[in-house]
């Protein structure tokens, strides 16, 4: 089976053209700047290679269209027609508590992201339009979507209810719903099977860091707890988000300093995490080059609070499990920064964490396993592979058909 997957943002469509018999990336890419006056569009596959090409993209119609004529191109395209994709299978990001696992795409599931738009206000409505666009271009091939949210919704009440009247859960669904799900869900599968033990019996921490970070904790397969909330803004430093904070804050910037709602919408959502603690970047590669090479205080500091709080939720997920087997460090920043790893892992020896540095260190491509020897707990680098486990979601949902 041959499967595209698409991730539509609000400007954007990444997509991937995964062969599944062997698992290989046939063609990938990403459309960017949609809408703008000047659009970029890459097409890359074993063969060929184009570069950020400039180009006119109106719509997201018009993205896929160029992926779909770039995949079927006489010259460097992979495919013949059309008719060679068996499938399309969606990155979603909220279905509020209506589904825990992947779905097959109906009116009743368009309908439902509709009504949690408000919810995720600027990923459900680009979802969308991926969707509308598949439905307009490729009428006849079957649509799969993995949500965020989905694997989460194992979590019990007392994980994500709020200590708000029950009202607003009960009539607005204020709670934390959690995202991150698909990447969670994958490294913790691979973990399980890489030591060959089974995912029922085992309890996972799995540590989806990057621009946009969250934490999770993995009992038996399932999650149980994890660190994003009704939005994405709730629980780690992130990028350029603040994670926890006193819900006073807030109401003290539009109070006290006169700032309006989309000011202090803005300040917690772009300009504060990493970005607004080292006043330099949020970029982690710039930011662990001023700590490892200029020593700079900024940077230092910035990346202390980062790794505290991440090491702080492995803490208490370790108490709400009983226990921990393995940890797991993904996503862009936990898979390349070891100087992150080892200052998260420092002093968690009396959880059965110890490190081995000089592991630690290494560039390795692939799976990575860097605890010491005498490590009670094992910790583990593990690549995300977000598209592959929604292109093999999408194979299971239209086998089960069969």
């Amino acid at each position: 089976m041959k499967v595209l997957v698409i991730n539509c943002g609000s400007s954007s469509v990444k997509y991937q053209f995964i062969n599944l018999n062997s698992e290989e990336v046939l063609a990938e890419g990403i459309a960017e700047k949609i809408g703008e006056d000047t659009s970029l569009f890459t097409y890359k596959s074993k063969k060929y290679t184009k570069k950020k090409q400039k180009t006119i993209i109106k719509n997201h119609d018009n993205a896929i269209q160029i992926i779909i004529n770039s995949l079927t191109d006489s010259h460097h395209g992979i495919i013949k027609n059309v008719r060679e994709i068996d499938a399309v299978g969606h990155r979603l990001v909220h279905a509020g508590e209506h589904y825990s696992g992947s779905v097959r795409v109906t009116d009743d599931v368009i309908k439902v992201m509709e009504e949690c738009s408000s919810l995720a206000p600027l990923h459900n409505p680009a979802n969308l339009k991926g969707i509308y666009a598949m439905r307009k271009l490729l009428p006849n091939i079957p649509q799969c979507g993995v949500f965020d949210t989905a694997f989460h919704q194992t979590m019990p009440s007392k994980a994500y209810l709020y200590a708000l009247p029950l009202k607003f859960y009960t009539q607005y669904k204020i709670r934390r719903y959690g995202f991150h799900g698909t990447s969670h869900k994958f490294v913790s599968e691979i973990a399980a099977e890489y030591y060959k033990e089974d995912i029922s019996k085992l309890k996972i921490i799995t540590c989806h860091i990057g621009n946009g970070a969250s934490i999770t904790a993995i009992n038996g397969g399932k999650s149980v707890d994890t660190s994003m909330g009704f939005t994405p803004l709730e629980g780690l430093v992130m990028g350029t988000r603040c994670g926890d904070l006193d819900p006073a804050i807030p109401i003290h910037l539009q109070k006290e300093l006169g700032l309006s709602l989309d000011e202090v919408n803005t300040i917690l959502n772009k300009k504060s995490g990493i970005l607004g603690l080292s006043e330099l970047s949020n970029d982690m590669r710039e930011i662990e080059e001023q700590v490892l090479e200029n020593k700079n205080e900024k940077a230092i500091r910035a990346l202390e609070v980062y790794a505290y709080r991440i090491k702080k939720y492995i803490g208490a997920y370790t108490a709400v499990m009983n226990g921990l087997d393995i940890l797991v460090f993904t996503g862009g920043v936990g898979e390349n920064m070891p100087v992150l790893r080892e200052w998260v892992c420092e002093d968690l020896d009396y959880l059965g964490i110890k490190l081995d540095k000089k592991t630690n260190n290494q560039f390795i491509g692939g799976i990575l396993e860097i605890h010491s020897s005498d490590s009670r707990v094992k910790v583990v680098k593990i690549p995300t592979n977000e598209e592959l486990m929604i292109a093999l979601e999408t194979k299971r949902i239209l086998e089960g058909e069969k």
